[in-house]
């Protein structure tokens, strides 16, 4: 695929609006949002990046099925076909619909973590990590040293390392890990794939030890699309082919749909034990809802059965990885320093060689992102030190080796366009970055602090 040789699937039947806001309304506004990204006001935004989560457009089907929502209080249809989609689609067997991912992750670690435990994983995420860390265990980053090494080039930095594997099995025992978490298309690291290789052997692993293997398959279909690009014997196998193999080979999945299926809210925990899956049902009425509607309602669910065929749809996954690619490379082009290989839903800027002018305790990622905004109108988010948190033990700042800035694609949103608008403000904030100072916070929440902490600039 070259640069200039995909177009979108779709066409395109209703717009939004958005205006373009002058440089001095931009720093008045970062300045009232504390210089979190976050903390601005959709409005204004002129070319929002921050997220592709629950942000995408829906099409025309996922709107019809809106219209159709059962919303009865026990035994929605639509949760059946939800239910059914994900069996057919992902394998798993039972489904417990949740309000959106971190619902899925709360529920799974109530159930299956005790204080002491180790839930190994290919690199932290925000949401899951605090689950795990709130019912008592311990994440131990698995992930192969590649995946902290922006410009390394390997083609599934979301592999496994078994070595640390098993020199924690070696250390804490089986019976101390309920788990394994692996994501497919890991965030944190660029969204960088995982091979069907590497998910083999560990499900031969999870198998030895017997250790539950559990799939955080939140961009499951991305990572598909590098499967079928880079990994030999998969040329000539579809999306959707790839997905449900990967699928099959976890006990259990948790799923922010907000990503690949493209609805605006929704989720669900997904798993193939029958005494799990009851478990999960009599928890899910204590946070979410009953076991046939979780945290959603039945449009919501029909909107997500529908957009879960949409979403492994080969000419569907190849455009939307496409635009991706298109951006980064342009951004690459301009010898800017970015996450390599171009990962599969965001283009990330590494900031610590953008801005070697300041130490990472002083935010260099989110001073970027801030500094984007005020150039552009272009929203972005800070995956870094502000992102890492703090040690639950010790209080000190999480030092990640990646202090990114991430732009984030939604999905069949922007144009070919709108993704030159952003590479070339990217430039120009190159142009300008001895100008860009460090952060210091004014509010820090003591959880996932990047949400809403405060900051402001050291002279």
């Amino acid at each position: 695929m070259t640069t200039l040789s995909w177009a979108e699937p779709y066409k395109i039947k209703m717009v939004e609006l958005i205006k373009m806001t002058s440089r001095e309304d931009r720093l008045r506004a970062i300045r009232e949002a504390g210089y979190n990204t976050f903390l601005l006001r959709s409005e204004d935004v002129y070319i929002d990046l921050l997220t592709d989560s629950g942000v995408g457009a829906m099409s025309d089907r996922q709107w019809a099925g809106i219209m159709m929502g059962d919303e009865a209080y026990a035994g929605s249809r639509n949760f059946y076909h939800l239910r059914d989609t994900v069996e057919e689609y992902y394998s798993y067997k039972y489904t417990v619909p949740c309000h959106q991912g971190r619902g899925a992750e709360n529920i799974l670690s109530q159930l299956l973590i005790s204080p002491g435990d180790y839930v190994p994983g290919n690199m932290y995420f925000t949401t899951t990590r605090l689950h795990q860390e709130l019912a008592g265990a311990t994440f131990v980053d698995v992930i192969i040293d590649e995946a902290h090494d922006a410009e390394s080039e390997h083609p599934f930095k979301g592999n496994v390392d078994f070595d640390k594997l098993d020199a924690l099995l070696d250390e804490v025992g089986a019976e101390k890990i309920p788990y394994i978490c692996i994501a497919t298309c890991v965030n944190m690291a660029g969204g960088q794939p995982i091979s069907l290789e590497n998910l083999k052997r560990l499900r031969r692993w999870c198998d030895e030890h017997g250790i539950m293997f559990v799939h955080d398959m939140t961009r499951v279909a991305e990572n598909a699309y590098f499967i079928q690009r880079r990994e030999n014997g998969y040329q000539n196998k579809t999306i959707r082919e790839i997905v449900y193999e990967i699928c099959a080979l976890s006990d259990a999945a948790t799923m922010s749909s907000k990503k690949d299926a493209m609805v605006n809210i929704g989720g669900f925990l997904a798993m193939n034990d029958a005494r799990f899956y009851e478990r999960a049902c009599a928890l899910v009425v204590v946070y979410e809802g009953l076991h046939t509607y979780g945290g959603m309602a039945g449009r919501d669910m029909e909107a997500l059965a529908i957009g879960i065929t949409e979403s492994v749809q080969d000419d569907h996954i190849h455009a939307r990885v496409g635009q991706v690619l298109y951006l980064g490379r342009k951004i690459r082009a301009a010898d800017i320093p970015i996450v390599n290989p171009i990962g599969g839903h965001a283009v990330f800027l590494n900031a610590t060689k953008m801005l070697p002018h300041i130490p990472q305790e002083h935010f260099p990622a989110q001073a970027l992102s801030a500094a984007l905004y005020v150039e552009s109108g272009v929203r972005s988010m800070e995956r870094g030190i502000v992102s890492a948190g703090r040690d639950k033990a010790t209080g000190k700042n999480h030092r990640p080796k990646l202090e990114l800035v991430r732009l984030t694609i939604p999905r069949r949103v922007y144009t070919q366009a709108h993704m030159d608008v952003t590479a070339n403000a990217v430039e120009e904030v190159v142009k300008r970055r001895d100008e860009i100072k460090g952060l210091r916070f004014t509010y820090e929440p003591e959880m996932l602090r990047f949400f809403q902490a405060r900051f402001e600039q050291i002279d």
